[in-house]
C-alpha cells in the first residue's frame, strides 16, 4: 500500500476504484459512459478538511474566511491552496478543485473616501450610483491569478479545475439593494435594475474568458432564484430580465466545449426549459425541500445531468451512518441507471454535519457507484 492509499485509508475512506479523474467528471456531464459515478461538494467545511489531511488546510472555497457565506467573509480571502485541496481530492475520489468568484465585487465609496464593498443593502435608487465603484480590470485580474495557479497546480495530477461564480441576482438582492427593494425596482424601475444586471455581466465575462484561456475545466455558474415553492420572480419576467445578461458569459464557455454546471437553491421546476435551451449541461443541487429527485430524473435525467440532493438535514446532520449510506443507496439505485448523476450533498459539507457521516457519504458513493 502506497503512502497516498495508506493515509486515505486511516482518515476513514476506505479503498475505492478509480483515482480522481476529470475525464469522469466531464464525461458524465456530458452524457457518456464513466466507470463510476463522480461525486463533488463545491464546499467542504474546514474541520471536515482539517480530519482528512490532519492539519489546517481552511475550507475549500477559503483558507482563513469562507466566500459563500457572504461577500464580506470574502473580501481579501484566498482560496484553499491547490496542494491541499489537491491532497484532498485524492483521499475522497473527487475529481476536480473548485475556485470561487461568486459574488460581484460592487464596491461604494464612503464620505471620507474610501472604498469598502457594497455589501449593506443601501443602494436604492439612481441617485445612489454616485457612491458606486464598479468593478474593473484589478477585480478581473485578481481571479485570473489564482485560476492561473489552480490550473499550473492540478496539471498532471488527473484532478481538473472548476470556476464557480456569476451571482448577478444574488449578488443584488443579498448585499447590494435587498430582497423586497429588488422586488419593488423590478415593478417600477426595470430599467435600473437591468444596468445594474449588466454591469454585473461585464465582469463575468471578462473573468469568463480569461479563466477559458487559462484551461479551466468546468464552467460552474450559481445564482438562487428559488425558494422551497418556487421561483423569488414569476417565470416569464424574470427570464426576460436576467436571461440575456447571464446569455453573455454563457456564450463563451459554449463556444469553448467548456461544461456548463449550473447551481440554484430551491424549486427550480418552472427554470430548467430555460435553463436547457440556455445550453447548461447540468443542475445542481437538487435542492431537497423542493426537488423529488426520482421526478427529475424520469423528466430530465436524459437530457441534462443531476447532482446532489443528498440532504444535509436527514440523514447527514440528524441521521446515523447507516442512514447515510442507505440514502446513497437509493439514490444509486434512481439516478445512477444510464448515467447523468453526480454524487453530492443538497447544499455543501459543512461542519455540523458529523465527520462520520459525511465519511459514510463517500464510502457509499464508492461501494454503490460502480457501473
Amino acid at each position: 500500500m502506497n503512502q497516498s492509499a495508506l493515509k486515505t485509508e486511516m482518515s476513514g475512506i476506505k479503498p475505492f476504484a478509480g483515482e480522481p479523474d476529470i475525464k469522469r467528471l466531464v464525461g458524465a456531464l456530458r452524457g457518456e459512459k464513466t466507470d463510476r459515478v463522480p461525486h463533488f461538494e463545491i464546499l467542504i467545511e474546514d474541520q471536515h478538511v482539517e480530519k482528512l489531511l490532519c492539519r489546517k488546510a481552511g475550507n475549500t472555497l477559503g483558507v482563513g474566511g469562507d466566500p459563500a457565506k457572504g461577500s464580506a467573509a470574502g473580501d481579501g480571502v484566498r482560496p484553499m491552496y491547490p496542494a491541499d485541496y489537491i491532497e484532498l481530492c485524492r483521499q475522497i475520489g473527487q475529481d476536480a478543485i473548485a475556485l470561487e468568484c461568486l459574488w460581484t465585487p460592487i464596491k461604494q465609496r464612503k464620505p471620507e473616501g474610501s472604498v469598502v464593498l457594497l455589501n449593506d443593502r443601501s443602494l436604492k435608487s439612481r441617485a445612489d450610483l454616485e457612491r458606486v465603484v464598479w468593478p474593473d480590470d484589478a477585480d478581473v485580474e485578481r481571479v485570473l491569478a489564482y485560476v492561473r495557479e489552480y490550473v499550473t497546480a492540478a496539471k498532471g495530477t488527473g484532478v481538473g479545475v472548476i470556476l464557480c461564480g456569476g451571482a448577478i441576482w444574488q449578488t443584488l438582492y443579498e448585499f447590494v439593494i435587498g430582497l423586497e427593494d429588488c422586488m419593488v425596482l423590478m415593478i417600477e424601475e426595470p430599467e435600473f435594475l437591468d444596468e445594474l444586471m449588466s454591469r454585473s455581466a461585464d465582469h463575468y465575462v471578462a473573468v469568463v474568458r480569461g479563466a477559458l484561456a487559462a484551461g479551466i475545466d468546468i464552467f460552474y455558474p450559481a445564482d438562487d432564484f428559488a425558494f422551497n415553492k418556487g421561483m423569488f420572480v414569476e417565470p416569464r419576467r424574470f427570464e426576460r430580465m436576467w436571461r440575456p445578461h447571464y446569455e453573455r458569459f454563457l456564450t463563451p464557455a459554449r463556444s469553448a466545449g467548456v461544461p456548463i454546471w449550473f447551481h440554484s437553491d430551491g424549486r427550480i421546476d418552472d427554470a430548467v426549459e430555460m435553463l436547457l435551451a440556455m445550453g447548461v449541461d447540468c443542475i445542481s443541487p437538487m435542492d431537497t425541500s423542493g426537488i423529488d429527485y426520482r421526478d427529475y430524473k424520469k423528466r430530465y435525467g436524459h437530457r441534462v445531468t443531476l447532482h446532489g440532493n443528498i440532504d444535509i438535514t436527514w440523514p447527514l446532520v440528524k441521521g446515523t451512518p447507516e442512514d447515510v449510506r442507505r440514502d446513497v443507496k437509493e439514490h444509486m439505485d434512481a439516478l445512477k441507471p444510464g448515467g447523468r448523476y453526480i454524487a453530492g450533498s443538497s447544499h455543501s459539507i459543512v461542519n455540523y454535519i458529523p465527520h462520520e457521516n459525511f465519511l459514510s457519504m463517500i464510502n457509499a458513493v464508492h461501494e454503490y457507484g460502480q457501473y
